[in-house]
């Protein structure tokens, strides 16, 4: 029953392509041959299902403003090699969404857009041999989200920066066979590159001397990359005197100076500690003045009449001779007196009687 299916769906084909005139050849499982038949572009009458097609070996006219491709969605694989397309327009393929493999091999391609090949998120194999690249504008890699073999055999690349390896690493196979690389210093990042990959066959082209040799093989003083040293191998007898002079004046030095760094902290611990010696040390004095300003504060005495009237109202009761000392007393008093006193300067036995003491005094 399958082979009956089979033999009917090539029938078919074949009608179709009787019927249409295409010079392409079809086969049961969808696929378009169409190599070397001198076609400019891509016939349109194709099936629209076709799942492969070759076009390689042709004439092709690339188009500027469109996709090179409108009418086959389906496709899955598609070589377009040794086809005359020095450039390639931004999203050419854009509409080939379910592309998995595609073969750009001796195009002629000088250069690849950033956005070449947007909407490939699907591709798989992508062949660019065979071409004249000559640096990786390796941004293009950027859609392709699912490349698993990316082929750059025989172009004219001579060096690769860091940046396109690092976007090259998300590629597990990548061919850079057969490109005429120059083994200098700057080739470092790709000889750690090919080292961790384990790449072989990737050999230098120049200089002469090294042309043919692998690229990952190579040791540093075969690239040219000097090492920098303090101090050369051999030195003159005056230069290991000066070292040796050197060497002594830096033993002899103070053990603060080699302390290095921590000089600074040392400071800033020593201008705290006098810092806050002097806050405290202003802190006590004032309170020291305010303590003596406080101990010299005057305030006037109380009036006589207050306590028991002046002294002229008692001489009428008490005796003239008593009356006359008491009153010789207060005249020496307010000469002596200014009508204010210190503070603890009277004590509390010295104070005026009060009132019983005169009672007292009157009834005797």
């Amino acid at each position: 029953m399958a082979p009956a299916c089979l033999l009917g769906v090539c029938s078919l084909l074949c009608a179709w392509a009787v019927v249409t005139g295409h010079p392409c050849s079809l086969d049961h499982q969808g696929r378009a041959d169409c190599n070397g038949k001198n076609l400019q572009h891509a016939p349109s009458s194709l099936p629209r299902n076709i799942t492969s097609l070759d076009l390689s070996s042709n004439s092709l006219v690339v188009p500027r403003d469109r996709t090179l491709l409108m009418h086959f969605p389906s496709l899955r694989s598609l070589n377009l090699s040794s086809n005359a397309m020095p450039s390639l327009s931004p999203a050419i393929f854009s509409n080939l969404g379910a592309l998995c493999l595609l073969d750009l091999s001796s195009c002629g391609i000088t250069s690849l857009h950033t956005d070449t090949f947007q909407g490939l998120g699907n591709l798989h194999t992508l062949l660019l041999r065979n071409n004249r690249l000559q640096e990786l504008d390796v941004p293009f890699l950027l859609p392709l989200k699912a490349l698993f073999h990316l082929g750059l055999q025989h172009n004219e690349l001579v060096s690769v920066d860091t940046w396109s390896l690092q976007l090259m690493e998300t590629v597990p196979q990548v061919r850079l066979e057969g490109n005429p690389w120059v083994c200098d210093c700057t080739v470092q990042p790709l000889q750690q590159w090919l080292q961790r990959r384990k790449a072989v066959q990737v050999t230098c082209v120049s200089p002469p001397g090294l042309r043919g040799q692998e690229i990952a093989a190579l040791d540093s003083q075969a690239l040219g990359c000097r090492t920098k040293h303090r101090f050369p191998r051999a030195l003159s007898t005056a230069q290991q005197t000066t070292v040796t002079q050197s060497n002594t004046t830096n033993t002899t030095l103070p053990a603060t100076v080699k302390g290095g760094r921590s000089w600074p902290y040392l400071v800033a611990f020593l201008v705290t500690a006098v810092g806050v010696s002097i806050l405290i040390a202003v802190a006590a004095k004032c309170k020291l003045v305010h303590k003596n300003f406080a101990s010299y504060r005057h305030r006037p005495l109380p009036e006589i009449s207050s306590i028991g009237g002046s002294p002229m109202e008692d001489c009428s009761v008490w005796d003239r001779g008593s009356c006359g000392s008491q009153s010789m007393q207060a005249d020496l008093q307010a000469e002596d007196d200014d009508g204010f006193i210190e503070d603890n300067y009277i004590q509390p036995s010295e104070q005026l009687p009060d009132k019983q003491e005169r009672d007292l005094r009157l009834s005797i």
